[in-house]
């Protein structure tokens, strides 16, 4: 690369901010130019991390953002809260990269498109499950056609909770209050695991999906007493050539970065000529084929620069490298989050709806 880059995190309502300055602190060519929370307390764990020193920690966006003049910023405020984050500082004319999901609602996504385009500058959505071994091998072997064209793709996704780990996965019991405290189980901040994990089999599904749509959706969601968001949903997603799947689940038995609960988190993946499983963290992928049903094991890619972490690939493609049509890409990543909006509604309505914003 030609230049050292310039990079800014703000709002830390998400705890995937920690992983994602983490990448930058490691990355030989980045540098972590300012970070910012209206809540400084919220940001000690990052200061202490990757010695940030006092001047370059704000509390004002706009004066991290005039003083550090960044060239990327990682934004990872609460879902409903993307496109206000993202207008607030697309005014200074910045590339940005927001953790998943894409936003609270396709509108608000939409208006995050809008905005950066009539800037002139990158906008890219983070699914950290892109980036892993196992869905990138699942990738090149769809591409190759080893399992044939894909009908369908059926996803269960994640964990104990999201108060049950902070960044780096380091494992924490939230109390009672926290939970009630937290904005992840707020309504109007865009909680529930539906918001929260939907969008990973949605968009990663699009992508295996070679970006085709569903006609249809219908979901149905869990809210436990005494909550206002669900903690587990199932969606069904109708394709003109067949079948998707989609589960979220807040309350597994384990996290599947330590030990995979059952059901596994990941995906199982059908074709014409083939199926496959991709698991979360898996070592290998498991195959089945006309020539071998009895199954057999491919292990999973190594992975090479700039594929195993987001900052890696948005700043080569800052110098010049093409914007895949990935989970990433606001064309792919528009495509789950009509898919997360229309189970949304099915879910309230009880009943199948058409994929909205087509």
């Amino acid at each position: 690369m030609s230049k050292t880059w310039k990079i800014a995190g703000i709002n830390f309502d998400h705890m995937h901010m920690g992983d994602l300055l983490r990448r930058v602190h490691e990355h030989p060519q980045a540098e972590i130019v300012g970070i910012c929370d209206e809540q400084l307390g919220r940001m000690q764990n990052a200061i202490g991390a990757f010695g940030i020193p006092d001047e370059r920690v704000f509390t004002d966006y706009r004066a991290c953002l005039e003083k550090t003049q960044p060239d990327l910023v990682i934004l990872c405020p609460a879902a409903a809260e993307h496109g206000l984050w993202t207008k607030r500082v697309a005014e200074y004319d910045v590339n940005i990269l927001v953790e998943k999901p894409f936003a609270g609602s396709l509108t608000e996504a939409d208006e995050m498109v809008a905005v950066q385009k009539a800037k002139g500058k990158l906008l890219a959505i983070n699914w950290p499950t892109r980036w892993s071994a196992c869905s990138i091998t699942a990738k090149r072997l769809i591409d190759e056609g080893v399992i044939g064209e894909v009908l369908n793709v059926h996803h269960y996704g994640g964990n104990r909770g999201p108060l049950f780990h902070r960044a780096d996965k380091v494992v924490c019991e939230p109390t009672p209050e926290e939970k009630r405290a937290s904005w992840f189980y707020k309504k109007d901040r865009g909680g529930g695991s539906l918001l929260d994990y939907a969008g990973y089999g949605a968009t990663l599904g699009t992508w295996f999906q070679g970006g085709r749509k569903p006609i249809e959706v219908t979901c149905t969601m869990d809210t436990p007493e005494g909550l206002e968001v669900d903690e587990h949903s199932v969606t069904v997603c109708r394709y003109a050539h067949g079948l998707s799947t989609i589960q979220t689940r807040w309350g597994t038995f384990s996290d599947p970065w330590i030990q995979q609960p059952q059901p596994k988190c990941g995906f199982v993946i059908c074709g014409r000529r083939g199926t496959m499983t991709c698991y979360d963290y898996a070592t290998h992928l498991r195959l089945q084929s006309a020539e071998r049903p009895e199954g057999f094991e491919v292990p999973v890619d190594e992975v090479r620069s700039p594929f195993q972490d987001p900052i890696q690939y948005l700043l080569s493609v800052l110098e010049g490298a093409p914007f895949e049509r990935g989970p990433l890409h606001p064309e792919i990543a528009r495509i789950g989050q009509q898919i997360v909006d229309s189970a949304a509604l099915s879910a309230r309505e009880k009943r199948t709806v058409p994929l909205l914003g087509s």
